[in-house]
């Protein structure tokens, strides 16, 4: 007697017990694998991208806004801050480094960021092509930025007002001057340039409202003056002592407000952390679901198949043998569960990624976290459990009375 072909033909005399359970088993073994997926990407990354920034100064408003917008790039920043406050704070005493920030346009949903090419070189990027920008309207693109808009050195770009894509800015184009290799940062999902570059391409479109004729030549717009503003600075401390005063100072300026990126993101995580425990829970509920759903299954086999069992004790089987076989049934359904369940959480994480607009925190379903390892455990000990009763009740199987009833 073959164990495994006798338990397949057990589970396809009960299709639709058997589909129900594998069903709930996987949809309960997908939602746990798409959560872990999820968090622990967006843990890593967010911690990755954070890394070394010990302060971030902007415009008053939402410390939470001012951290996404500045180190993730992932909000709308609460205002600009003028250069010369900017720049007391770069000088100050306490301050190691100080990096600036010029938000406000993107390209094809891909953000524009003046700044220093000190804020590439912190995250370790370096051109993968070209150069590093040297002048105003040079631009460096990041990997994905270059991957999925084909710019290569040479190119030009036109960028448009706003993060979400509004009106271009047709006569001042940016060229491009290197492409950065990978970085698994936030640089990736970035267009570099010098903080000039963000200045007077907005000085130039004032000057153009003022000039209406202008906007209809074709030479750029010779700017004379431009508005000396960043959109925040990104700190790191000279000693420890600096996280304890720096803060404070900067908090009781009227204008300027200062946020920690570890506590915001803390925060942050920790308001995640309450809908994806909800989730979690709904996951564990389908997997007891499940469970009951197995038990009831392999339960009504037993019944249905009391007068084989007895047969195959009168063929020599042993009580042992019958108790695997049982076992055996729930775990090809435990199996079959576990790898359905992660081929639709995996698949689900990448359809996510795939849904995702540009500039945004790249989420992926190829790739695997350690905590799964603990999915294939737990689903097998689901499946032992509901297995436990209808197995010991096959391993007491009585001959006789099971033969008479026919």
């Amino acid at each position: 007697m073959n164990p495994l072909s006798l338990s397949l033909a057990y589970l396809r005399a009960q299709k639709l017990a058997s589909l129900l359970t594998l069903l709930l088993l996987s949809v309960g073994i997908a939602m746990l694998s798409l959560l872990l997926l999820l968090g622990d990407q967006l843990q890593s990354r967010l911690a990755r991208d954070a890394a070394g920034w010990d302060l971030v100064i902007g415009a008053k408003g939402s410390p939470l806004q001012l951290v996404l917008s500045a180190v993730y790039q992932l909000d709308a920043p609460t205002g600009n801050i003028p250069l010369a406050q900017a720049q007391v704070w770069r000088e100050h005493p306490q301050v190691a480094e100080a990096v600036p920030l010029a938000l406000g346009d993107s390209y094809r949903g891909y953000r524009i960021v003046g700044t220093e090419v000190a804020y590439a070189r912190h995250y370790a990027a370096r051109p993968a092509q070209g150069r590093w920008w040297q002048a105003p309207m040079e631009a460096v693109l990041g990997a994905e930025v270059a991957r999925r808009t084909a710019l290569s050195v040479g190119a030009t770009l036109v960028g448009a007002h706003g993060l979400s894509g509004g009106s271009e800015h047709d006569h001042w184009p940016y060229r491009v001057v290197g492409v950065l290799a990978p970085t698994g940062s936030v640089i990736d999902r970035l267009v570099l340039t010098d903080v000039a570059s963000v200045w007077q391409l907005h000085a130039a479109l004032a000057g153009q409202e003022d000039d209406n004729d202008h906007a209809h030549h074709d030479e750029p717009y010779e700017v004379q003056t431009a508005p000396r503003e960043v959109t925040a600075l990104l700190l790191r401390y000279r000693t420890p002592r600096a996280a304890l005063t720096l803060p404070r100072m900067v908090n009781a300026q009227s204008a300027l407000q200062a946020a920690a990126p570890a506590v915001e993101v803390t925060r942050l995580f920790r308001l995640l952390g309450v809908g994806f425990d909800v989730l979690r829970g709904f996951a564990f509920l389908l997997l007891l679901m499940a469970m009951l759903g197995l038990f009831a299954a392999l339960s009504q086999m037993l019944e249905t198949r009391r007068y084989d069992l007895a047969l195959l004790r009168l063929l020599g089987a042993s009580p042992i043998w019958l108790f695997g076989q049982v076992c055996l049934q729930a775990a090809l359904l435990t199996l079959g569960g576990l790898l359905l369940g992660l081929l639709l959480g995996h698949g689900a994480a990448e359809w996510l990624g795939q849904q995702q607009r540009p500039g945004e925190l790249a989420l992926t379903g190829l790739t695997w976290t350690p905590q799964e390892a603990w999915l294939p455990p737990l689903a097998l000990l689901t499946g032992l459990v509901a297995a436990l009763l209808p197995a010991w009740r096959a391993y007491r199987t009585d001959i006789a009375p099971a033969l008479a009833r026919g």
